[in-house]
C-alpha cells in the first residue's frame, strides 16, 4: 500500500531532529512524466535557495540547447560531459559558474553515450567526478524529458526522485506512468513529489491527491508531498531577463517557497538504501546507463 506523508506546521522540526550531518554530497534527480511542468524552472530555483543557505550545489543539465539550464540563466556552455569522457578538457574546465557561485554541468551528450563507453573510459569518468567530491555539497539533476529520454537511469542513479507535477491531466498521467516503471520494473519505491503551477496549497494538495490515489489503488510506493509553488508572475519575468527568482524578486511568494523547499529538501531522510556520494552516484549511473525508457511498456 502506498503511504502519504504531508507537510504541516511542524514539518520543518521534525526534519531538524531527523536530520544528520551528511559528509558526502547528496544527489537529487528532479524529473517529470511530460514536458511543460517547468522542472528546469524548479530545479533552478531550488539550487539557487540551497546556495543561499551556504550548500555547494551542482546542476547537472541534460536537457537539449533550446531549453536548458544554461538558456534559462543567459549561460554559454562551451564545453560538456563528452569533452570529459574524450580526454579533451578536464572536469573544472567544463563547469560553469552560476549565479550564488553554483556550478553547472552541461550533460546531454555524455549521458547518451555512457552506455558505449569501455572500462577504461568508465574508469576515467569516475576519476573526473571524484574530484568534485570535496568541493560539492548537493547535486540537482534536471533531467530530459524526449522520446529517446535517459530519465530512468538518472532517476534510478540517485539519492532521492522528485516528481514534478502540475494540475494537468497529461502531467499526472506522465508522472503515474514513470512511478510505476521505476516501481514495478527496477523495486525504486520512495518518490518526492512536488506541485508547480498552482494557485492555493488546498488546489495543490487536491493534485497530489489525485495522483497518491492512483498509487495507493495500483502501486506499492511511498509519495511523499514536498510542497508546492505557486503560480507566480514573478517567475515569468524573471527567467525573461536569465534570473532566478530569488535574484530577481528575493521577496515574492515564490522566492519564499523556494527557500522553505531547499530547508525541507536538504533535510528529508533518505528511506532506501544508499551509500556514497558523487562517486556511487556515478557509478549507479554507469550501471543503469543501458536502461532506456523506449524500451519499455508501462
Amino acid at each position: 500500500m502506498s503511504r502519504m506523508i504531508l507537510q504541516d506546521q511542524a514539518a520543518g522540526l521534525r526534519n531538524l531532529v531527523a536530520f544528520k550531518a551528511h559528509d558526502r554530497a547528496r544527489v537529487f534527480t528532479i524529473a517529470g512524466g511530460k514536458p511543460r511542468v517547468g522542472k528546469t524552472s524548479i530545479a533552478i530555483n531550488l539550487a539557487i535557495a540551497l546556495a543561499e543557505n551556504g550548500q555547494r550545489v551542482l546542476l547537472i543539465d541534460e536537457n537539449p540547447c533550446h531549453n536548458n539550464i544554461c538558456s534559462h540563466l543567459g549561460l554559454r556552455a562551451r564545453f560538456d560531459l563528452l569533452h570529459v569522457i574524450h580526454r579533451d578538457k578536464s572536469m573544472h574546465q567544463v563547469l560553469l559558474r552560476g549565479p550564488e557561485n553554483i556550478s553547472v554541468l552541461s550533460a546531454t551528450r555524455g549521458i547518451r553515450a555512457l552506455n558505449k563507453l569501455n572500462p577504461d573510459q568508465q574508469d576515467w569518468l569516475l576519476q573526473s567526478f571524484s574530484e568534485l567530491t570535496e568541493s560539492v555539497d548537493i547535486v540537482l539533476v534536471d533531467t530530459a524529458i524526449t522520446g529517446m529520454t535517459h530519465v530512468l537511469p538518472l532517476s534510478l542513479a540517485s539519492e532521492q526522485v522528485m516528481i514534478v507535477i502540475s494540475g494537468s491531466a497529461t502531467s499526472l498521467t506522465g508522472a503515474y506512468a514513470l512511478i510505476k516503471i521505476m516501481s514495478q520494473v527496477y523495486a525504486k519505491k520512495h518518490f518526492l513529489v512536488l506541485v508547480n503551477k498552482v494557485d492555493s496549497e488546498k488546489e495543490s494538495f487536491a493534485i497530489f491527491q489525485n495522483l497518491y490515489n492512483v498509487a495507493r489503488q495500483y502501486l506499492s510506493v511511498t509519495l511523499e508531498f514536498v510542497g508546492h509553488i505557486h503560480t507566480d508572475e514573478k517567475l515569468r519575468s524573471a527567467a525573461q531577463i536569465c534570473k532566478s527568482v530569488l535574484n530577481a524578486f528575493p521577496n515574492s511568494e515564490a522566492a519564499v517557497r523556494f527557500r522553505q523547499l531547499s530547508h525541507d529538501i536538504f533535510r528529508s531522510p533518505c528511506p532506501d538504501k544508499y551509500s556514497g556520494g558523487i562517486d556511487h552516484f556515478m557509478q549507479r549511473l554507469l550501471q543503469t546507463s543501458h536502461l532506456s525508457m523506449a524500451n519499455l511498456t508501462v
